[in-house]
């Protein structure tokens, strides 16, 4: 994605309680981009997406994005940011879950060690969400050895 740089905050100043952090967004940046994964799947879930980003509670809102993929193609993509954003740093938790994704899906080391760069609040406590994602991975390579 260019001209967007990866941002991190809250909707109007409060913090996830599920990731006790900022959570990401993009942000137009000229000369910046954002390295990531286009899933193609049926506009009949939509909404349910839509849903998950919590478009119906005002925090996200969809917005249309062209991709440059490695292969020369220009994909128009929806991608979602963040409303009324108080900049805020993620969690190591939540940064952790990011750079897994990232190494998950072979994007490129120089972004990996851009994304492992990210400087975080240093929040220690539980993330329920990232224990379970966490075992979800530990299956999947168990499965697929």
């Amino acid at each position: 994605l260019q001209d967007f740089k990866l941002a991190f905050g809250h909707h109007q100043g409060r913090i996830s309680p599920l990731w006790h952090g900022g959570a990401a967004t993009v942000v137009q940046s000229p000369g910046d981009e954002v390295w990531g994964i286009v899933w193609k799947m049926n506009a009949s879930h939509l909404s349910s997406l839509d849903k998950q980003e919590g478009v119906e509670e005002g925090i996200y809102v969809p917005i249309e994005v062209n991709v440059h993929t490695q292969a020369g193609e220009v994909l128009t993509c929806r991608s979602y940011q963040m409303r009324d954003c108080v900049c805020g740093l993620p969690s190591p938790q939540y940064k952790k879950v990011i750079c897994m994704g990232a190494r998950q899906n072979g994007l490129p080391d120089e972004y990996q060690k851009k994304l492992e760069a990210i400087e975080t609040n240093n929040y220690a406590g539980p993330v329920p969400i990232l224990e379970e994602i966490e075992a979800a991975a530990k299956a999947k390579k168990m499965n697929s050895a």
